[in-house]
């Protein structure tokens, strides 16, 4: 948990809420922010299982899982291939079109370019191409006077997506199984604060949506679980334009390293289906393994 990333509290918050469901359910837990010495850490500490509660860079990458199979200790979560493509938004993108999932269109481009010009017409997203939580994430309008005034942090290279309007969707994977689907409400955009501060955002779960949208929903996160090459649990983030219907419905992204905070998603929909938190990271545990 922990670790270097944009996604550090996040992830130390995950953990500690792993840590403590795990403890409950009977297992011997100890808490590891990775840092500079985490191989020497694992290796004297020779676990059954490394619970991987990382979020970001070098944690949901497929750093940290190649560092667990060379070490050959078992880990939860995707492996190295899914989880690095996974991670980079433009390659899964490519991977979605060539299986016939639907994505709206985006390019990677220089920064510095975007800050100085619209590099497509507005209303469009502007985002690292490779980090999570809606890090780093600018909504540029129809209205906006000029192109975003990106924080000088921002990676060189990022993603510009066209907007894609309407509601927010996320369905959670179990191995093969689509658990539910939710509906998050938010006041505005659904950023970093909407999703890790109570109060913050409101789920409906299950949600309220016509029977096509949901049987799309999960048809469509299972789909990107496999041709990702996923394995574990992974939550697949949708938008949806009602008045379109089904041809309104795109896939914004597959995490495979959900949230596992008080406010996270994924959890709440386990619960939704009968699963609660100690038995979700439960399942996690007996499913770790190398070779992933």
């Amino acid at each position: 948990m922990g670790g270097p990333s944009a996604e550090r509290e996040v992830s130390l918050s995950s953990g500690r809420a792993c840590a403590a469901a795990l403890r409950e359910h009977g297992y011997k837990v100890v808490e590891i922010d990775a840092g500079a010495d985490v191989a020497a850490r694992l290796i004297g500490l020779a676990p059954d299982v490394a619970f991987n509660a990382l979020h970001g860079r070098w944690g949901e990458d497929g750093c940290i899982q190649g560092l667990l199979e060379w070490l050959q200790i078992p880990y939860t979560h995707s492996g190295v291939l899914a989880s690095a493509l996974a991670m980079d938004k433009q390659r899964t993108k490519d991977v979605f079109r060539a299986a016939g999932l639907p994505v709206v269109k985006s390019v990677i481009a220089p920064a510095k370019d975007v800050r100085e010009r619209h590099v497509m017409d507005a209303p469009y997203v502007v985002k690292p191409n490779n980090e999570g939580s809606s890090v780093g994430v600018y909504l540029v309008n129809e209205a906006a006077n000029g192109p975003p005034q990106l924080a000088d942090d921002m990676p060189e290279f990022v993603m510009v997506e066209a907007f894609a309007p309407g509601r927010e969707l996320t369905t959670t994977v179990i191995h093969d199984r689509p658990l539910t689907v939710t509906d998050i409400l938010t006041e505005g955009w659904y950023d970093y604060d909407a999703k890790y501060t109570v109060g913050g955002s409101h789920h409906i779960v299950p949600a309220d949506i016509p029977r096509d949208i949901w049987d799309a929903c999960m048809d469509y996160a299972v789909r990107a679980h496999d041709v990702l090459g996923c394995r574990g649990v992974t939550r697949t983030d949708f938008r949806w334009d009602e008045s379109r219907g089904l041809d309104g419905l795109i896939l914004l992204e597959t995490n495979t390293q959900p949230g596992m905070t008080p406010t996270s998603l994924s959890p709440e929909q386990a619960l939704a289906v009968g699963m609660d938190f100690p038995a979700f990271c439960a399942w996690m545990v007996e499913d770790a393994s190398c070779n992933r």
